[in-house]
Parts: structure tokens; sequence; C-alpha cells
């Protein structure tokens, strides 16, 4: 990634800015809408899907490439979809990944997506998100997605704002979003999780993945075919994934768990937490023992580095593990206490290869 990368944040930000919302910035030079913006995110579909497997149906020619995008590390789907909904990067919304320890809490992990009710969303990620704030603006933001969703701790944190839509089937969601685009202005978010979802359990480009590739087609067929005339519809996604053939259980047959309290992150992307006064000598051995397989950054490497946006508020530096690990090639680092549920994975993400990180913007 040479030069000025853009990524989720510059979207809605340009978005947004198209309705007229305040303090948003058209960093993607998407112009003036006719106040009816649509926006499909497809869990999972990064660029290099797009570019392998988009030809096998006919939605794909229809939509204009506008750009390639990029995931903010990690390319994961808690942290991507709060760039998304705050418009800002990991490093002041603070959700730096799918699981990170509480601070001050009895070594406790925080899951994002399956969250914790002992967390308060709104005091754990208080950036307004730009839902609220196009909401406060007279705009009509509607957020269509699984029923399962609605109110989760997730949702709240990162993706308030909104009227929240619930809808099970890709009818009765192409239905949700063309009915939130009625009024002028508006704005519709709208996720879909079963690539992601395949992905993980089969990899990508398997048959499971290519059905579900269809049914995403169809989905972005009948959005583009039911909005009212003048809706923009963008479709986009969180992070892309890498099939893995190549893993390390931390741990077993290395010495690498010797003074760590916690794992944090995922197979990808970890956390490591580490007894106090034990950092220097932990960050060291892993240096050593994943050269050339992981790269491997303290604490405050990480934040000099901008590996989570050039502003880390202290509350996300809290959070974060005394040693980030971030897999090379396809390697995963597992968790020894889930060995079978990251083992039997076949699909990955969290990391900074360009399959991971490079997104589509197609507008149709």
């Amino acid at each position: 990634m040479s030069g000025k990368t853009f990524g989720l944040a510059d979207l809605t930000n340009s978005i947004f800015n198209s309705l007229s919302v305040k303090e948003t910035f058209d960093t993607l030079s998407l112009g003036q809408s006719q106040m009816r913006e649509c926006l499909i995110l497809i869990d999972g579909l990064g660029q290099d899907a797009v570019d392998r497997y988009a030809d096998q149906f006919e939605i794909f020619s229809e939509l204009k490439q506008v750009k390639n995008l990029y995931a903010n590390f990690p390319s994961t789907t808690a942290t991507s979809l709060s760039t998304l909904g705050t418009g800002v990067l990991p490093g002041v919304h603070g959700m730096l990944g799918y699981t990170v320890r509480v601070p001050r809490s009895d070594n406790r992990l925080l899951n994002a997506l399956k969250w914790d009710e002992r967390v308060d969303p709104v005091i754990w990620q208080k950036v307004p998100t730009l839902f609220e704030r196009a909401t406060l603006a007279g705009v009509s933001v509607t957020h269509v997605a699984a029923k399962r969703y609605e109110g989760s701790g997730f949702t709240q944190a990162a993706l308030r704002g909104a009227k929240y839509v619930g809808a099970n089937g890709i009818d009765e969601m192409v239905v949700a979003v063309a009915q939130g685009l009625k009024p002028q202005p508006s704005f519709v978010y709208t996720y879909l999780n079963n690539l992601d979802s395949a992905g993980h359990s089969d990899g990508v480009g398997s048959d499971k993945w290519l059905t579900a590739l269809q049914q995403v087609s169809e989905f972005i067929s009948k959005v583009v075919a039911s909005v009212p005339v003048g809706t923009r519809v963008w479709v986009t996604s969180d992070h892309g994934m890498v099939n893995s053939t190549s893993q390390i259980i931390l741990g077993q047959d290395n010495d690498l768990l010797e003074n760590v309290t916690l794992i944090g992150g995922e197979p990808r992307a970890r956390h490591i937490y580490i007894k106090p006064g034990a950092q220097a000598e932990t960050i060291a051995k892993w240096q050593e023992q994943l050269q050339g397989v992981a790269e491997i950054f303290s604490r405050q490497s990480a934040i000099d580095a901008g590996l989570f946006g050039e502003v880390v508020r202290e509350d996300a530096a809290e959070r974060m593990g005394d040693l980030i690990a971030i897999a090379q090639g396809d390697l995963i680092l597992i968790d020894p206490a889930r060995i079978r549920e990251e083992s039997s994975m076949v699909g990955h993400h969290g990391g900074v290869t360009k399959t991971e990180v490079e997104i589509p913007l197609l507008l149709g």
C-alpha cells in the first residue's frame, strides 16, 4: 500500500457529507447526492474475492468499481464496523479487535460481537456515531440486518442512532431497505454475513462460499432494482479472508505462553497480555521465535507505528495487548483453550496482508 489510502471512515464521512451532515468530509470525492444513500456491507467480501470470482455473477459486471478501500488493523468485523459507524479510526473509537481485555477487571476478555452485560457499550465506545449525528441533522437513518443483532452491545457501541429494522431473509431485507429510503434525505445501512460465515467454515472459493456469493449477488441485484430512483447504492466490505494451511498452537512445543496471563484478539491478530515486569523479556522471545512468520509489536511500538491510527486515546491504549502479534502468510496463532474452534476454521482474517485489508467500493 503506497501513498494515501482510504478506508471505511472515509467512506461514511463522504456519504454523510453528501447528505449535508456537518463536520463530515468528502475525502472520496463522492459529490452531492439526490439525498438518498444506501450502503450495503457484505461481511468478508475482499477485493481479492471480487477479482477472482465476481465474473461468475452478472450483478458485479453492472456495478461500477469506484475505488479500492483498505481496512484498518485489525482487519476484523468488530473493528471495521466501528470505524464505519463512527467515522474515526480504531485508536479513537477503541474497538481494537474481536476480543480485548477489560481494563481494571479480573483479567476478563470482552468479546465485541457477543458483548458482556457488565460493560456499558456507550461508555466503552464514547464517540458519537455518524448515525446519531445524521439523525440529529434531520436525515432518516435506518439499519437493516438480522433480528438477532438488534439491541446487542456491539450494535449499541458501534452503530447506535439508526432506526433498527430486523429482517431475516433476503426478500424481507430488500423490502425494509426500500422502505427506509422513501423519505428524503435518507440513509440505509444494511449488513449481510453469510459470505463471511461460509468462508470461515469452508474457505474462500468453496462450494458453500460460492453459494453464499450467489445469495449476495441476488441481494445486491434486488436492492438496486427496488430502491427509489436516484438512490446511490454503495457496496463494500469490512475485510477479505485468507484460507489458512499453517498453524502454531501457542504454548504447545514452544514456551511462548511463559509469563502470559491472557490471550486476546484472534488467530491472525493477537492481543497478548503479560505478567507485569516480564513484558520486555516476553516480547523479545516472541520476536525471536516467530521471526519471519509473524510481526511482533510492543504496545508502545504499535502505537508509534500508527497501527491503530495516528491518534490513540488513553482508554484505547489501556485495552491493547502488551504484545501485538500479526500472523504473516496464511499462518494462524491458536489459543490452546480454543484449538477445536480455531483450527477447524478454514478462512481467517485480522492481519495486514493485501488479501485481508483490500476491500471494494462498488456503486450500483
